[in-house]
């Protein structure tokens, strides 16, 4: 998630569970530990220009449930042994800061980019995909909260303000996944009367809510895209095809950067030669046709794929009418057209 929810999350969580004297401090002390984790972006930089490695490197070891327990821990041991708030309330500052460092990665694990939660395992990214990255209905209940517990400092009130936030923030989470869930059993329904029941596929929020998501399925030649507003819609999920280099995806499979970037994204990538060059871009993140990462991979020299040193592609701009067509498609359906690219859902492959 984005750095401000991140930062409200941690000054929740741990102004929260500490005594009420305490309340302001801890406020700032979870600020900084909820955005700790996302720190690791600098060293990465200085350890390397690989774009893929950036990528792929970032939410993991600051990210794992088996590292940032043992971090807060010794946080708070340093802290006890120099006396103060943390040596007055040993306990509540324990779970103080143990909260405000975990709740960063569970976080992180509900948007599409990929959270190694376990790392050192190397199992794919978590990506439970019911956030977008930036999302108003889960940040604004935090922000409350700790306004309100900010003005009124140690009264009642203040505690209770953060309890409310934080048990709307975590509502709202459930509702994203119960959304999701509903998305999925339509695409479901849709893809498997196409004939791609077994495709792979995510679904994940379109920016800024949870009403409206995009269904990305793989298939043969590339993938279909389809949309669904959970206000709006009541006819049959409909999708786009879409082309991919499949071939030239298949030849270069063995490039490490292509094996690396397969390992994060689950294979969720469209693949395209350019000027006789490999590009690989991440479905999970963008809007057709334009997605964020989009990475150079290798070139073709008339025996194969070799592998180059990556190189990421410019992001494009988001344009300002997509979010206008957005909100508009959240609550409307789009009539039926006339068939055309658009897969029916009841059409076979």
């Amino acid at each position: 998630m984005d750095s401000l929810t991140q930062i409200l999350l941690g000054a929740s969580v741990a102004a929260a569970v500490v005594p009420a004297r305490h309340r302001r401090a801890a406020m700032g002390a979870g600020a900084v530990l909820g955005t700790l984790p996302d720190l690791d972006s600098f060293p990465l930089m200085l350890l390397t220009d690989d774009p893929i490695a950036l990528m792929t490197l970032h939410r993991g070891l600051t990210h794992s449930l088996f590292v940032l327990p043992l971090v807060a821990w010794a946080i708070w041991a340093w802290f006890r042994r120099r006396g103060g708030r943390v040596a007055d309330a040993p306990r509540a500052w324990f779970w103080a800061i143990q909260l405000a460092l975990v709740t960063h990665p569970l976080l992180d694990a509900f948007t599409v980019y990929g959270t190694q939660l376990l790392w050192p395992l190397t199992p794919p990214p978590v990506m439970w995909s019911s956030l977008f990255i930036i999302d108003p209905g889960y940040t604004v209940w935090l922000l409350l909260g700790v306004l309100v517990a900010l003005w009124v400092g140690p009264k009642p009130l203040g505690r209770h303000a953060l309890v409310v936030g934080l048990a709307l923030s975590s509502a709202y989470i459930g509702w994203s996944l119960l959304a999701k869930t509903l998305v999925d059993r339509e695409a479901t329904r849709a893809l498997t009367a196409m004939g791609y029941a077994d495709a792979p596929r995510f679904s994940v929020p379109m920016p800024l809510n949870t009403l409206l998501w995009r269904v990305v399925a793989m298939t043969p030649d590339g993938y279909l895209i389809g949309d669904r507003s959970v206000v709006a819609d009541r006819g049959p999920m409909r999708f786009q095809q879409h082309r991919s280099d499949v071939p030239a995806l298949s030849a270069a499979s063995d490039l490490p950067a292509v094996q690396r970037l397969q390992w994060f994204n689950r294979g969720f990538m469209r693949a395209q030669v350019v000027d006789g060059e490999l590009v690989l871009s991440d479905l999970r993140m963008g809007l057709e046709p334009d997605y964020s990462f989009n990475f150079v991979v290798g070139r073709e020299d008339g025996t194969g794929w070799q592998a180059v040193s990556p190189r990421q592609l410019p992001m494009a701009r988001p344009r300002s009418e997509e979010l206008s067509q957005m909100w508009t498609r959240i609550w409307h359906e789009p009539e039926v057209e006339t068939p055309g690219p658009e897969v029916d859902a009841h059409a076979a492959p």
